[in-house]
């Protein structure tokens, strides 16, 4: 992309979880690290959880075998510009963000993610539902630990690894402005993201977490489906065996989400996804962006 032009960008939030989108159905505007990092800087540039960049599946590489069931693919970068799997809560916007640009209209759509294609419902009274595939529970045990606390955690995967500890006291996971430890740590040679999870009732459960790359974050969704997973396995229910469907409320700083987990084995998460703004960026600070000039935005 030639400096000279200004990048158009949008912002969004799904339970306060927040993501600047890039818009690039071509594939053309090449994002460095550096340049996602600076982009979500909350006093240098706009400020976001992460990044969305909407790529139409068949102009990227990573995404050509899976143009045919889907026409957009997200791809997702934590907020240091590191690239995950898959992002939750970044779909259910991603998806609004196609409903707002006109591209998709209400109901079902698919797009497609590091994690394969996900099945996205956009109902018109806000919601967003999000097809998130199976959990997965690899071997062995973890322990995360914080301070002088620590406790076992259950190794849970939603095409990203979570690492989720159930706790007497939210406030006992501390400030999280960096990464608990965890042990052993083979277990997760890239990063983990640890949630740790109240009771607030029946079959409904509050959690903070950290988010590798990211930090605290407001919401997390498959972090929110990581938690309600193992709490129905620690609550002794498996829809898979009893063929009966659960669903878990997760309260999560910005918000709350539903969490189903069906006979099959997958995972639905329900929540809210709006687009607040939009507009273009300086082409002179987009050009200085990997140096660290000052910014100047254009809303």
């Amino acid at each position: 992309m030639s400096t000279t032009a200004p990048l158009s960008f949008l912002k969004g939030h799904g339970t306060e979880n927040d993501f600047v989108i890039v818009p690039d159905p071509d594939g053309t505007t090449e994002l460095s690290p550096a340049q996602v990092a600076r982009l979500c800087d909350r006093r240098a540039g706009i400020g976001g959880d992460g990044l969305l960049r909407a790529v139409r599946s068949a102009a990227h590489p990573e995404a050509r075998g899976m143009a045919g069931e889907a026409e957009w693919f997200m791809d997702y970068r934590n907020s240091d510009g590191s690239v995950a799997e898959m992002c939750g809560n970044g779909s259910r916007v991603f998806a609004c963000y196609l409903r707002h640009a006109g591209l998709v209209s209400f109901g079902d759509v698919a797009i497609a993610t590091r994690d394969g294609v996900k099945r996205v419902h956009l109902a018109k009274n806000g919601d967003v539902t999000v097809g998130m595939g199976r959990a997965r529970f690899p071997d062995g045990q973890v322990t995360v630990t914080v301070g002088e606390r620590s406790w076992p955690a259950r190794n849970v995967d939603m095409g990203n690894p979570h690492a989720v500890a159930f706790v007497e006291d939210l406030d006992h996971a501390g400030s999280l402005l960096s990464a608990p430890a965890y042990h052993p740590a083979d277990v997760y040679p890239r990063g983990v993201n640890v949630e740790f999870v109240v009771d607030r009732g029946p079959r409904h459960v509050a959690m903070r977490v950290h988010e590798r790359g990211s930090g605290e974050t407001r919401s997390c969704g498959t972090g929110a489906c990581a938690v309600a997973v193992a709490a129905a396995r620690r609550d002794g229910a498996d829809p898979a065996v009893t063929g009966t469907p659960v669903t878990y409320t997760v309260d999560v700083p910005g918000g709350a989400l539903m969490i189903s987990e069906l006979p099959d084995g997958t995972v639905e998460m329900t929540g809210p996804a709006v687009i607040v703004a939009e507009g273009r960026i300086d082409p002179d600070w987009w050009a200085g962006a990997s140096t660290g000039a000052p910014a100047n935005l254009h809303a």
